[in-house]
């Protein structure tokens, strides 16, 4: 049985591990080639280790073994032309593009807003919102091209629907990106390309199984763990549970570009086990 994405090709950023590979994985099992990036280097401000360029190659690998083709090459989102080329790289060699998924973000990680360095609040809006818009100006072109319509996902937070006290950077971020998909949406509309955005809780992958975070959570304890972590985490959702999987937002971004939501458009969905609810 054909998958809902036989045929198709999907753009997907911040590819090398976490949640990215999963959205990769998960499209690629259902039928599109990939095309995939990620940064594959430390960036200064960012406190915990990055991606690297053999997490990118296991992506290629774990995509391969779904029997889909994948482009993969290392780019940074906040540099429109190297993105730029490796889309088009991508669209020449596997001739369509029908999905984005803007995945790439850093972690939110900060201080109060009147102490936050300057530098890490503009890591945070370069990455986590200037960088969707590079994906999007980038690779939309493309599907409009196409001449099919095609579909749009972009990785915001529950942090981009209510407010985290030390974060304002993430948090400005994460509400940006609902903005511009709501703009996007409407913008995109005539081309039959649709545009939402995915709001996750915290997610079981290595932006969130590190020790900046078990300290961030637990900062009574003087070297706290994944297991001290949980119960203050689970606190945080209205279902019992501390997290969700990555591929339960790799679900969720499954159904927003299939013709599974062939009318929903401009629809910021939470992942969030009822965060939103607390």
């Amino acid at each position: 049985m054909p998958g809902r994405l036989e045929g198709k090709v999907a753009f997907i950023t911040g590819a090398a591990r976490g949640q990215g590979r999963s959205h990769a994985v998960r499209l690629a099992q259902e039928g599109a080639d990939i095309i995939a990036v990620d940064v594959c280097k430390q960036i200064d401000t960012v406190p915990i280790p990055m991606s690297t360029p053999e997490d990118l190659q296991e992506t290629v690998a774990q995509v391969e073994a779904t029997g889909r083709k994948i482009v993969a090459a290392e780019a940074d989102v906040r540099d429109l032309d190297a993105l730029k080329a490796v889309v088009d790289d991508g669209v020449g060699r596997l001739g369509r593009l029908d999905v984005i998924v803007a995945n790439a973000g850093l972690a939110a990680s900060g201080d109060e807003i009147h102490k936050m360095d300057a530098k890490l609040w503009h890591d945070s809006i370069d990455v986590n919102l200037t960088g969707v818009w590079h994906t999007g100006k980038a690779a939309i072109q493309h599907i409009i091209d196409g001449g099919r319509g095609g579909a749009i996902v972009l990785t915001s937070s529950v942090g981009g629907l209510k407010a985290h006290p030390n974060i304002a950077n993430y948090v400005a971020s994460k509400h940006g990106v609902v903005g511009l998909m709501r703009s996007m949406a409407v913008e995109l509309a005539q081309y039959n390309i649709r545009v939402n955005s995915v709001h996750p809780t915290q997610v079981n992958t290595p932006m969130l199984m590190n020790d900046m975070t078990y300290r961030m959570f637990r900062p009574d304890l003087e070297n706290p763990t994944q297991e001290d972590m949980a119960p203050i985490s689970q606190m945080m959702n209205a279902l019992p549970v501390p997290w969700v999987e990555a591929e339960d937002i790799s679900n969720a971004v499954l159904f927003l570009v299939s013709d599974d939501s062939r009318y929903i458009t401009g629809v910021p969905l939470p992942i969030d086990a009822g965060s939103m609810l607390k």
